[in-house]
């Protein structure tokens, strides 16, 4: 019975985002029940594109993003994939309506990764972090309304504006790793090789705009994704305080972190604060 495998797909999903990402899996798991798989079937889509552009460097990574791109457009198109993160993903895509646009403009800023390491004007960034970010906060956004349009277009610039910022808060956080490991440069107008406190200051207050503009979207969610959200909000927040506060010379030789302690003291803040509904 396909119901079988569709339960094995669903597993691995969760699986790779539990394997792959402590913070995202706890607030993940602060969605309502009804909604949680769903959003473990998009983590696990994009963080396989993701790992392929970013990791396997040992191997033919446009080989293997061209097959994974095949095999995406054959199970979105025939509801079916033995690739159980793929299967399970089209499962979650055909079940809330996702726009084909949002998942192709995705695979437009992976692909961007395997041969791209300059981005030398804000078109260039916008278009990037639109693809690789926004779109991910858009689909999620589908499964949070239920796939209610009106929903989701009322909230739908909220929604970019918090995928742009977590992405931006990725970006200065693994600023040595994409520098210095992989020869990318997302920032524009930005000497990475000299950056100073002007240059991380600008940077940061672009994210607390993108931060503010989210959070008045946060507000708005159904309660069955209200508060995992915020969740994901406080704690990329939290780790935007650290990078504000750290000399700019050391967040170019160091990936800052927050320690697990850390995460669940945001946990508890976080579900005082939604139960007395200080949202």
């Amino acid at each position: 019975m396909k119901a079988i495998f569709d339960n094995v797909s669903n597993k691995c999903s969760k699986t790779v985002t539990q394997s792959y990402s402590t913070s995202f899996s706890l607030a993940t798991k602060m969605l309502s029940a009804s909604i949680r798989q769903d959003i473990y079937n998009i983590y696990g889509f994009v963080r396989f594109a993701d790992e392929i552009v970013d990791t396997f460097h040992e191997y033919d990574k446009e080989l293997l993003f061209n097959n994974f791109s095949n095999d995406l457009e054959l199970a979105l198109e025939h509801k079916i994939s033995l690739n159980p993160i793929l299967n399970s993903f089209q499962e979650t895509y055909h079940r809330y309506n996702i726009d084909k646009s949002l998942v192709d403009a995705f695979m437009k800023s992976m692909r961007l990764d395997l041969h791209k390491q300059n981005y030398l004007t804000d078109a260039e960034y916008k278009e990037y972090i639109y693809g690789s970010a926004d779109v991910v906060g858009l689909m999620c956004l589908k499964v949070f309304v239920k796939g209610d349009q009106e929903k989701y277009d009322a909230l739908k610039d909220s929604a970019m504006r918090l995928g742009s910022a977590f992405q931006k808060v990725n970006f200065l956080r693994d600023l040595k790793a994409d520098f210095e490991d992989l020869s990318r440069t997302y920032f524009p107008n930005t000497d990475l090789n000299h950056l100073d406190e002007t240059s991380k200051q600008t940077i940061i207050a672009d994210i607390e705009s993108d931060f503010a503009a989210g959070l008045q979207g946060i507000k708005r969610l159904p309660i069955e994704a209200k508060f995992g959200v915020f969740m994901a909000y406080r704690y990329y927040s939290q780790l935007l305080k650290k990078l504000k506060k750290t000399p700019a010379l050391e967040i170019k030789s160091a990936r800052i972190r927050v320690p697990n302690y850390k995460k669940f003291e945001l946990l508890t803040r976080s579900y005082v604060k939604y139960q007395l509904n200080l949202l």
